[in-house]
């Protein structure tokens, strides 16, 4: 092994769905389909709450750059995803592998911190209001929207720093459909315990923080809304925070089982199938949880298509 050229490898094969040839035009325009509901569903979102007055408040302003990020991490595999559906070579090069990791790492962790920013958004104005102004003002709400950022970037660097120092030998195929760490691990042809360990170590503390913030938070919205007299108020408190709790469980629950486990890579078929669940499930139906269960935002839209 150690007189293998380990420059050989300068493309990466992905196999993608080991299906029959009949099914696969099924699952590229149910991949289709999906993708152009996230694409109209988050950019809808977008513009609803950008043009409309009435929802440039901090919940908002997340939900808002929510939506980016399920627009963008989903783009970052996608279209690569469909094109390979049509294709028989199925090839992604090498610089194309490591920025496609990149900045899917980028977004999806991003993602995390935002969801736990978003649940201090809601502590913030059901336990607080009369300070939330002052924790919640469009500064502060720049301001953690970019530690998000910061924090997505310096978990992507490493990932894709420790991914690529790997060697990969005469074996450039993955079994996946996108450039993922697990699929890239399994390949490699140097000892890759430290980037399972790295991994490891960085998913769960990542997942385990961001959880741990967003578990404190509605610990302290739940005494509090306890406390309020009206059955009818509590209600309506608690459908606030409904979505984002919905959404936090898709998001936690897939990710966490994707890499928060040091046997990540056992299974890839495995592994396909809850990739497929957040990187293209979960940011098509965000959009539909926040609009559905949001009487805001359903008002926005009603005035968009009224043309009010």
């Amino acid at each position: 092994m150690l007189n293998r050229n380990y420059s050989e490898v300068t493309e990466f094969i992905l196999l993608g769905f080991r299906t029959p040839p009949e099914l696969q035009m099924l699952l590229l325009l149910a991949f289709l389909l999906i993708y152009i509901v996230i694409v109209v569903g988050n950019t809808s979102m977008i513009f609803v709450i950008w043009v409309d007055s009435r929802l440039h408040a901090p919940m908002y302003f997340l939900l808002r750059n929510l939506s980016y990020l399920d627009l963008c991490y989903s783009t970052v595999i996608a279209p690569k995803t469909l094109a390979n559906f049509l294709s028989n070579e199925k090839k992604i090069s090498y610089n194309g592998c490591a920025a496609q990791f990149f900045f899917f790492a980028l977004f999806v962790t991003t993602e995390g911190f935002l969801l736990a920013v978003m649940a201090f958004d809601r502590f913030s104005a059901i336990c607080a209001p009369l300070l939330y102004p002052v924790h919640m003002s469009q500064k502060v709400c720049v301001w953690l929207v970019t530690g998000c950022y910061i924090c997505g970037v310096i978990n992507s660097v490493v990932q894709t720093g420790f991914t690529l120092s790997l060697r990969f030998c005469e074996e450039n195929r993955l079994d996946h459909f996108f450039c993922d760490v697990p699929a890239l691990i399994e390949i490699s042809c140097v000892d890759s315990f430290l980037n399972e360990i790295v991994l490891f170590v960085f998913s769960t503390f990542i997942i385990i923080a961001t959880t741990m913030a967003i578990l404190i938070s509605y610990a302290y919205i739940h005494s509090t809304v306890l406390k309020i007299p009206s059955s009818q108020g509590r209600s309506k408190t608690f459908s606030t925070c409904g979505s984002h709790i919905a959404v936090v469980g898709l998001f936690y629950g897939t990710v966490f089982f994707m890499y928060a486990q040091p046997e990540a890579i056992a299974s890839p078929q495995q592994n396909k199938i809850v990739a497929v669940f957040y990187t293209l499930i979960i940011p098509m139906l965000n959009p539909l949880i926040y609009s559905l269960r949001n009487r805001d935002v359903k008002d926005a839209v009603k005035r968009k298509l009224c043309g009010q």
